[in-house]
């Protein structure tokens, strides 16, 4: 099946508190992800996590669900283009 490259934007708040979930879910998925990028924002205790991943849509659709079911937690993702055929 094709994958494509897909982008997920995840913004958490409280993220000293909230960063050990995240982190879980996100290594549910490791095996697709070919970058992460984190910027801290330590006046507001929030950061913004940036994952490029090599997935289908539906499984990237699958690691926003999961994120999302986390309190303080927002995501949202795109795809760009196919990447393997």
């Amino acid at each position: 099946m094709p994958r494509d490259i897909c982008i997920v934007g995840i913004l958490v708040e409280n993220r000293a508190s909230q960063a050990p979930e995240v982190q879980q879910v996100i290594t549910r998925y490791g095996s697709q992800i070919i970058s992460r990028s984190g910027i801290p924002d330590p006046t507001k205790d929030r950061g913004i996590i940036t994952l490029t991943m090599e997935t289908q849509a539906d499984e990237a659709q699958l690691l926003v669900n999961d994120l999302q079911r986390l309190n303080g937690v927002s995501a949202k993702w795109m795809c760009l283009a196919n990447a393997l055929q």
